[in-house]
């Protein structure tokens, strides 16, 4: 198996057990992740009948549950969204058009220092731009996740949903992470 990892904070991001998918312009992945409830225990006892007992509308019994990304939890990452107060903690769309700026530059200098071959940082720089109008675009439409070090440095892992409004996925720079076998 194979891990990737943010390329400036060492946080695991994604794994090869997903399926990534090329965005046009070669510098974003997407892969569709899986949506369930974390926590909800649904026990049933033999010959019971849930509907009789009004168990249905919730998520699974006992504790309820939350809603979570299977990427989310397979790799800690953590939502930017509004906190408990209620203040929203997810950037601006100004906020993360900066943020964007600084971690191209940054993704691009790692690159050098790592020694990425010059096809691999011609291919970021050509496409980095795109991704950028293409990210600040959808923004709105974007959950933002971050890294289990929270380092706002780090690559920013983007959720939106499929044209179908049911199938979660996932958007990296895929020049953004590191390989790891494990």
């Amino acid at each position: 198996m194979i891990i990737y990892k943010d390329i400036l904070t060492g946080d695991e991001i994604i794994s090869d057990t997903w399926k990534l998918i090329d965005v046009p312009g070669g510098v974003l992945w997407e892969c569709d992740c899986k949506k369930y409830v974390k926590g909800a225990e649904n026990y049933q006892l033999e010959g019971a009948n849930p509907s009789a007992e009004g168990g249905e509308d919730d998520f699974g019994g006992e504790g309820g549950g939350q809603m979570v990304h299977d990427i989310e939890e397979s790799f800690q990452l953590n939502w930017l969204k509004p906190d408990e107060n209620g203040n929203e903690t997810k950037p601006s769309k100004d906020q993360f058009k900066a943020h964007l700026k600084s971690y191209v530059k940054k993704v691009n200098n790692a690159l050098k220092d790592k020694g990425a071959s010059e096809e691999t940082i011609k291919e970021f720089q050509a496409g980095a731009a795109g991704a950028v109008k293409k990210i600040l675009g959808n923004y709105d439409n974007y959950d933002v996740l971050m890294g289990s070090s929270m380092n706002g440095d780090g690559m920013h892992v983007l959720i939106d949903f499929r044209e179908d409004g049911v199938t979660p996925y996932a958007t990296v720079w895929k020049h953004g992470l590191v390989e790891e076998k494990v």
